[in-house]
């Protein structure tokens, strides 16, 4: 029996060393350890650009985004879903590709991790791309570094490279509050309304080129969407836009106003910048921007009466990190403390940590509710790749 158990070690000690249990592929199987399937929408040379459309997606089109670097194609992939299920991934590429913006969408399936290409006498290939209409293996992957105007621009327009020459119109999207007349930050989406695609989005208060679009009507949609105030939208012909409140400069660039109008009584407004840790009732600290627009709100007019909608993604119980009893730590989990709780209960910690966060800052609580829904009310499917949009925090207003 010793002897048995001796050969069996040094067997294992052997195949370790000979590098056979490293989790491969060869190509056109699928059963190497560890192996995944990522449904992947962009792949980026620059980690900075990476990062940039992850936000941008994250932010615009509210999916649960993530980056790694894959170390065999050298290149960043960012990805809206990872499974074990093949065709859940086949499908979700597929839905992104005719539903969404993502019409390149494909599926990786492998891990991220660098192993030798080859092995004996065959060659190994740790992940496949696959195109998810044929099912075929994509040999060559291209990088998204610059955006193609035509196709879903990847990054702000412009955030491209000056030198870069960019075909269109200069454009100058005037985003402002209609009461103070203050400038507002923001961004303008531009659609080409005919095919149903986004083109891109834009800086709002700053030069901008954009593009033509591609549909013989010669049409664009122009949609601003800031938290705290009303969705303005203009829908214009491009090469001529006509409007009474639509100018141009000396320069011939159009200039467009966005006035926009604070939410009144009977709005609801999703606040799709506000992000809490996971399993948790603290904010990220990218969150600061967007409830710092809900305060300046506040503050702006005393009669506002708010209800604040907490909601998660299922029903299900869970640990839940909360922060410490007047503890003003509200984007840190560096004062907090793990316990047990339903899913309602956790969306009424995250309500109730807004309105905290509101009350320190000189908000009277008296002007705002509470409404815990757990995962009573979803936007979407709580197993799709866009299950990450009913994790959120409403708005309504009451009161004006």
């Amino acid at each position: 029996m010793k002897v048995r158990l001796y050969i069996f070690f040094i067997s294992i000690l052997i195949l370790l060393n000979s590098g056979s249990l490293n989790a491969v592929c060869r190509y056109g199987q699928s059963d190497f350890s560890e192996a995944s399937n990522y449904v992947v929408i962009g792949a980026f040379l620059i980690h900075k650009n990476a990062i940039q459309f992850t936000e941008h997606v994250r932010n615009k089109c509210h999916l649960d985004a993530k980056f790694e670097l894959n170390q065999n194609r050298n290149l960043y992939y960012v990805y809206v879903l990872d499974t074990d299920d093949r065709v859940q991934a086949i499908n979700e590429a597929m839905r992104l590709r005719t539903e969404a913006e993502f019409t390149g969408a494909w599926v990786y399936h492998g891990t991220f991790d660098k192993v030798d290409t080859q092995i004996g006498d065959q060659e190994s290939i740790l992940g496949i791309d696959i195109n998810p209409v044929t099912e075929q293996h994509i040999i060559d992957v291209t990088s998204d570094d610059r955006p193609d105007p035509q196709n879903n621009a990847t990054l702000h327009a412009n955030e491209l490279r000056t030198d870069q020459a960019v075909d269109g119109k200069n454009f100058f999207f005037k985003i402002f509050n209609e009461t103070s007349n203050f400038l507002v930050e923001g961004d303008v989406d531009v659609i080409d309304i005919r095919r149903l695609r986004k083109m891109a989005s834009y800086k709002g208060n700053t030069v901008v080129r954009v593009s033509a679009p591609m549909n013989k009507q010669d049409s664009i949609t122009l949609v601003c969407e800031v938290f705290g105030y009303r969705k303005v939208q203009y829908h214009i012909p491009y090469n001529d836009p006509e409007d009474p409140t639509i100018t141009r400069d000396e320069q011939g660039t159009i200039i467009i106003p966005f006035e926009l109008k604070r939410l009144r009584k009977g709005d609801i407004a999703v606040m799709y910048n506000v992000y809490f840790f996971i399993d948790a009732d603290v904010m990220r600290p990218e969150s600061r921007f967007e409830i710092n627009s809900l305060l300046e709100m506040l503050k702006e007019n005393e009669k506002y009466r708010i209800k604040i909608h907490g909601h998660t993604n299922g029903g299900a119980n869970g640990k839940i990190i909360s922060m410490n009893k007047n503890s003003k730590s509200f984007f840190a989990l560096s004062d907090a403390r793990e316990g047990i709780g339903s899913a309602k209960q956790l969306s009424e910690k995250r309500a109730e940590t807004i309105r905290n966060y509101l009350v320190s800052n000189g908000i009277d609580p008296e002007r705002m509710q509470i409404k815990a829904w757990g995962g009573k009310r979803p936007l979407q499917d709580k197993h799709s790749a866009r299950a990450q949009e009913n994790v959120r925090v409403e708005i309504e207003i009451l009161e004006d």
